[in-house]
């Protein structure tokens, strides 16, 4: 199988600078990078790519079977970084992708040098101890709805999960980019998405580790950056001065000098 074309993979940047790889979250693609990729394409060799199932991959590659659990998406991952020859990879993922970058560096570490991890969440529900964002009949209900009305579902939550409601047209891009998604696909990733608990997994890190929140996130909140910051030895955890959960598109200035500042110190 051609693994640029299932992916979409672009490449950016000089061609003898280090590898960044940008991992996209739920309900999007690539194109949520444009606004920071560039500027990253500076000093890195920047490498974007569609999972299989979103933006303009390669559908008939998707599976349930596959894309029904993280592991899925992280094959991906590792897949693209094969299919490359990517070494050394700076991996930056958005979202539910912290997630999957554990999984991907996991898997095949010799690949990775560094996670970067914007808004993540090993776990979305509320536990003993445990502050994920959601109980559990808050995610029961936010399924029930995306599975019966998704096209709705979108234009309710794409605002709420952005932030910013004095810059509407970030919500609106969001939306776009849900109703983009095959509402079948989505159904399957939401679950996997919020139902997944990866607390476990982040015992599995041992490279450096960037952790980048916003100050106000209603997906992650700021317990959630704490608990993963704790869980990562030796990692970093910077709050932007941005709310909403897709700092690239409401702050991607700053989005760009932490991810600088931190893999500039990895050098």
């Amino acid at each position: 199988m051609d693994i640029v074309s299932r992916n979409n993979i672009t490449v950016t940047g000089p061609e003898d600078a280090p590898i960044l790889l940008l991992a996209h979250g739920f309900g999007c693609d690539q194109n949520m990078w444009r606004l920071v990729a560039p500027a990253l394409a500076e000093s890195y060799r920047v490498v974007q790519f569609d999972y299989v199932g979103s933006g303009r991959s390669d559908l008939s590659a998707w599976s349930e079977a596959r894309y029904g659990a993280l592991d899925g998406y992280a094959r991906d991952v590792v897949e693209i970084c094969e299919a490359l020859d990517l070494r050394e990879v700076r991996f930056v993922g958005h979202s539910v992708s912290s997630m999957v970058g554990v999984l991907a560096a996991a898997a095949a570490p010799d690949r990775f040098a560094s996670l970067t991890m914007i808004g993540p969440s090993p776990c979305y529900v509320d536990g003993p101890g445990y502050r994920g964002g959601f109980s559990a009949e808050d995610i029961d209900e936010l399924l029930e709805s995306l599975e019966s009305n998704y096209l709705g579902w979108s234009a309710t939550m794409a605002p709420v999960i952005m932030g910013n409601p004095d810059r509407p047209e970030l919500g609106e891009e969001l939306t776009n980019s849900f109703c983009a998604t095959d509402p079948a696909i989505a159904r399957v990733f939401a679950r996997t998405t919020f139902l997944t608990d990866s607390r476990d997994d982040l015992k599995k890190v041992s490279i450096p580790t960037l952790i980048l929140e916003c100050s106000q996130d209603v997906i992650a909140p700021r317990e959630v950056g704490a608990y993963v910051h704790a869980a990562i030895p030796g990692s970093r955890l910077v709050t932007l001065d941005a709310t909403g959960h897709c700092p690239q598109l409401s702050a991607p200035e700053a989005t760009v000098a932490a991810i600088a500042d931190f893999l500039g110190g990895q050098s």
